[in-house]
C-alpha cells in the first residue's frame, strides 16, 4: 500500500520533495519483493485481495497530493507508523528463522527511518 500511496503522491515537478517521494517508493517496492520472495518459499501466494490495498494506496495517495504537502507528509507518517507497528507484531509473535527475521528487521529499519524523515520535514 505505501508504494501506492507515495506513487501517487508524486507530481511532475523537479523538486526535493519529489525525489524523496520517489525514493520511498523505491525503497517500499523493495519490501513487496522480499515478502513475494518469503511467500513463495514458505508455499504461499499473494492474497487475491491484494487490489484492495492498491486502491486504499491510491485514494490515500491522490487525496493526500490534492490537500498539498502537508497532508502527503502527515500520510506518510500514518502509513509508517503502521508499517513499523505490524513489523514489530510480525517479530514478536512469530519464530522466524533468521534470514527471514533479518530481512523483516531491516525493513522495519527503513520504515521508521521514512517515519522519521516525514516527521522533520512536516516540522521544518
Amino acid at each position: 500500500m505505501a508504494a501506492n500511496i507515495y506513487r501517487f503522491q508524486i507530481t511532475n515537478k523537479s523538486c526535493e520533495h519529489n525525489r524523496r517521494l520517489i525514493t520511498a517508493m523505491c525503497n517500499e517496492m523493495t519490501h513487496i519483493q522480499d515478502f513475494q520472495v518469503k511467500l513463495f518459499e514458505y508455499g504461499c501466494k499473494p492474497s487475491k485481495l491484494r487490489w484492495v490495498f492498491w486502491m486504499v494506496g491510491f485514494i490515500v495517495g491522490f487525496t493526500s497530493r490534492l490537500m498539498g504537502t502537508k497532508a502527503i507528509l502527515k500520510a506518510g507518517i500514518w502509513v509508517e507508523t503502521k508499517a513499523v507497528h505490524h513489523y514489530g507484531e510480525l517479530l514478536k509473535t512469530i519464530d522466524w528463522e533468521e534470514g527471514t527475521r533479518k530481512i523483516i528487521e531491516k525493513d522495519q529499519a527503513d520504515e521508521h527511518g521514512h517515519m522519521e524523515t516525514w516527521k522533520a520535514l512536516l516540522s521544518a
